[in-house]
């Protein structure tokens, strides 16, 4: 019976590339139970060797992928399953295409300085995405506008701080609670 199913909360975590995006969600996955998933892992191999080669993803590139998350978010509503997911989510009109999927989705966006993140992005090791990309991202973000529902953190602060500001601030309940421990 469906009527006795808990609601379902979808969670994007997004923002430019290194932020923080994965870090946070796992976290958010963790203490919460919400299934987790990297955007990235959806990306097509052409879109993979796209970035990996320093040319930035357009819209004709991103509609499908969009179009997966939103599947995937969907589907596991329909499996009465909570989710957070990494998304840079950059534009309002991709944040719709998400919205798509399941019946509400809440935005986690981890703002933070242009130097803050470049340093980040010339420090990482083993990810496709290069800083060079950094400001074609910067670019095209839109933050995110009143009528959307989502929180903006700080990325100065430490992750475990970022976490537990995402789930005080969305009113997400704790894994013990999720559980029934």
């Amino acid at each position: 019976m469906t009527g006795d199913r808990r609601p379902t909360r979808h969670i994007v975590v997004m923002g430019v590339s290194g932020a923080g995006k994965t870090t946070v969600a796992r976290g958010i996955g963790e203490l919460t139970g919400l299934r987790f998933a990297e955007a990235d892992e959806f990306h097509s191999e052409a879109n993979v060797a796209r970035m990996r080669s320093g040319v930035p993803l357009d819209d004709a590139a991103r509609w499908p992928w969009l179009g997966e998350l939103a599947a995937w978010m969907a589907a596991r509503h329909a499996e009465g399953v909570s989710t957070v997911l990494t998304c840079s989510a950059l534009k309002r009109s991709y944040r719709d295409v998400l919205r798509q999927g399941p019946p509400e989705v809440e935005f986690v966006h981890l703002a933070g300085s242009a130097e803050l993140i470049r340093d980040r992005l010339t420090r990482r090791a083993g990810h496709y995405m290069p800083a060079s990309l950094l400001d074609s991202q910067r670019a095209i973000l839109e933050h995110l506008e009143p009528d959307e529902s989502g929180v903006v953190l700080d990325v100065t602060l430490p992750p475990d701080e970022l976490v537990a500001a995402a789930v005080t601030r969305l009113g997400l309940p704790a894994r013990s609670a999720v559980c029934g421990r």
